[in-house]
């Protein structure tokens, strides 16, 4: 597994919590650092080398415009085509959509739709736990400036297998996954069966 914390600045810590719970948990765990540089000369063959890569929360206009300066959207596309596992939260999982609500350029939150498109939906994370998201992810389904939107409540998580949405999963009771779709000049809401693990 690959942890990639470029949206929180890879933070030393977080990548020592992270390689602490791999090692507890049985598994090898690779940082893949960006600042101050590269923690790797050959970033593609990490990548490719994974069964997963965890993208961490923070900052996901940043993350965006660092790993387009150091040409990670397409690493990672391939990585993705070639059966590597891509998974993240909040920033962490905005980034693979076309885009979302987020709270990187500081409050109010703001739309951002230059994200990684490698799903063909918007995102909205923190669904349940930052009152302002829900609203905003109807307004802008409503006006077209989202497409889909696929959400998820805090603890809730989505699995694809490719881009074809195969169900929500939870890792606490009561969180769910939804889909807000447009309806004419509205957004109408969808609560997907949402199963614990």
């Amino acid at each position: 597994m690959c942890q990639i914390g470029t949206a929180a600045g890879d933070q030393r810590h977080q990548n020592a919590a992270m390689a602490e719970a791999g090692y507890k948990a049985g598994f090898d765990l690779v940082n893949l650092n960006l600042f101050a540089e590269p923690t790797f000369q050959h970033i593609e063959d990490v990548l490719l080398d994974q069964d997963v890569i965890w993208v961490h929360g923070g900052s996901v206009v940043n993350l965006l415009a660092v790993w387009r300066a150091h040409g990670l959207p397409a690493m990672l596309h391939r990585a993705w085509q070639h059966g590597v596992v891509l998974a993240g939260i909040s920033a962490g999982s905005i980034c693979w959509y076309m885009g979302g609500p987020t709270d990187s350029f500081g409050p109010p939150l703001r739309n951002i739709t230059n994200a990684l498109g490698f799903l063909p939906y918007g995102s909205g994370v923190h669904y349940d736990s930052e009152e302002d998201r829900r609203p905003l992810v109807h307004q802008l389904v409503a006006r077209g400036e989202l497409p889909e939107t696929h959400c998820t409540d805090d603890g809730a998580g989505l699995v694809y297998f490719g881009t074809e949405l195969r169900e929500a999963v939870a890792e606490r009771p009561g969180a769910r996954g939804y889909i807000v779709r447009r309806d004419g000049d509205v957004a109408s809401e969808e609560a997907l069966p949402t199963r614990e693990i």
